[in-house]
């Protein structure tokens, strides 16, 4: 940051001091119990997030047929609400009271209740119940989770049976609750196939948003996905709007799930997950959600008479844990840099900050301070966003987070009727003035910055009060 002058950090802000933002965070798996929420809800709260994933966990709820026993889940969503941070649910997974598969399933995963009018019945009025008992509580309720993966849908994934299913289950929550929004999708391995297939069933007509998973080191990918789903959606139901509801990445090189064959370290899951936040709240999602808050078993494959079998480490927490011998988080669930990364973003993003486009152009040449090209426009991944009184161009190198640690520098044009001008470092939270011998006025509005700092790593150029 040679050159800029710091002159001051980010703010943090807390859930409870936020009313509006598109940033969640996974608070999954307390249907096999897997962490102690109590030690971290106010760790979620002091990171500012707004929305929260859990899981409904049918086979915790009804251990006895037609007896609901909500008691863990009222909990969970009362504890979350009272701390600024709405909870959202995801409706899974089987139960071993009505589907015989699920006996030998660890927490019912993947076990979906589909085969019998029994298995149906019990389904439909479980969600109906779950949805009537968070009136005026949760308004948004996911249907199932990646049932486009062996590991949920065990018998094998079925784009016909996951339309009909998803059908079934909007009409059930609908029945008892008009207001609410069922999430349908929750597809995870990007077809276009899968997702067609089950909307053709006519799983568009019962819902109000698609989800989708992106576990992916090379965030640019999610522009391409929102882009797809979104028109594809617009074909059956132009209403239907489009979540992130999981997406991250692990902080050691010997964690399980998703993405586990990388060599990751703690420096590395926060740049993954600024760039990756900010490339969704660039594609407008409706809101997105980063998997997740605490180091956690991934207990999708899970046997239960093999503790081994789901004794398989993650790393996803922007929260450490230590584990028991059974592989429950304990500890004192402590920060890592990607927390502090999320925390910066929640605060930066608050309130009534929109997607843009602002007159920007960045152009190359070569530099005798890096003695190198500089990157050109398109070279770079950016967006902009404005709230009243302010805007913002958001900009990276999108270098293999992997290999590279990347800085350089950028030349930069753009118009402004806002004249104060900030450079915002999201990693670290610090705020650079830009000095006037390294603006240049060219008229009516419009100014040249040669020499701004890039990395690999989301810069923001800030005008006027877009920070607040």
């Amino acid at each position: 940051m040679e050159r800029l002058k710091k002159i001051g950090v980010i703010k943090p802000k807390k859930s409870t001091e936020i009313k509006k933002s598109k940033i969640g965070l996974g608070f999954e798996k307390l249907d096999r119990g897997v962490f102690d929420p109590e030690k971290a809800y106010d760790k979620v709260c002091d990171c500012g997030v707004k929305y929260a994933r859990i899981q409904s966990g049918w086979q915790r709820t009804e251990r006895a047929k037609g007896v609901y026993d909500f008691e863990w889940l009222d909990s969970v969503v009362d504890n979350l609400i009272r701390r600024g941070v709405e909870p959202w649910i995801c409706l899974c997974y089987g139960n071993e009271l009505y589907t015989k598969a699920a006996e030998k399933v660890y927490g019912a995963v993947g076990c979906p209740p589909i085969f019998t009018e029994e298995e149906k019945t019990a389904w439909a009025n479980y969600t109906k119940a779950v949805a009537k008992r968070y009136e005026g509580k949760v308004r948004y309720f996911e249907v199932w989770n990646e049932p486009d993966g062996q590991w949920c849908w065990k018998h094998g994934p079925n784009a016909v049976e996951l339309g009909e299913f998803t059908i079934a289950t909007a009409k059930a929550i609908k029945e008892v609750r008009p207001d609410a929004k069922v999430i349908g999708g929750v597809i995870c391995m990007h077809s276009l196939d899968f997702l067609n297939t089950a909307l053709k069933t006519g799983m568009g007509d019962y819902i109000d948003f698609i989800s989708f998973h992106e576990y992916t080191a090379d965030e640019r990918k999610v522009f391409e996905r929102v882009d797809s789903y979104r028109a594809l959606a617009k074909i059956y139901n132009p209403n239907i709007g489009i979540i992130q509801g999981e997406s991250g990445s692990q902080s050691r090189g010997d964690g399980h799930g998703a993405l586990r064959t990388g060599a990751w370290t703690e420096e590395i899951q926060a740049k993954q997950l600024a760039r990756h936040t900010i490339a969704d709240l660039m594609t407008d999602v409706h809101f997105m959600s980063y998997f997740s808050c605490m180091d956690m078993i991934e207990a999708l494959n899970g046997d239960v008479n093999d503790k081994a079998s789901y004794l398989d480490y993650g790393y996803f927490g922007v929260l450490r844990a230590e584990f028991d011998e059974d592989g429950r988080s304990t500890g004192e669930y402590s920060e890592k840099p990607s927390y502090y990364a999320l925390r910066n973003i929640c605060s930066v993003f608050a309130e009534d900050c929109e997607v843009c486009k602002l007159p920007v152009i960045v152009w190359s040449e070569y530099s005798y301070k890096v003695y190198d090209r500089l990157p050109d426009n398109y070279e770079l991944t950016a967006g902009a966003f404005e709230r009243p009184g302010g805007r913002a161009y958001v900009y990276w190198k999108p270098t293999n987070i992997m290999t590279t640690s990347y800085k350089s520098l950028i030349n930069i044009q753009f118009y402004s009727e806002y004249k104060k001008f900030r450079l915002v470092d999201i990693m670290d939270g610090s705020i650079y003035e830009i000095p006037d011998d390294m603006i240049e006025d060219k008229g009516n509005n419009v100014y040249d910055i040669c020499g701004l700092p890039v990395k690999d790593t989301p810069l923001i150029l800030t005008f006027g009060d877009f920070l607040i």
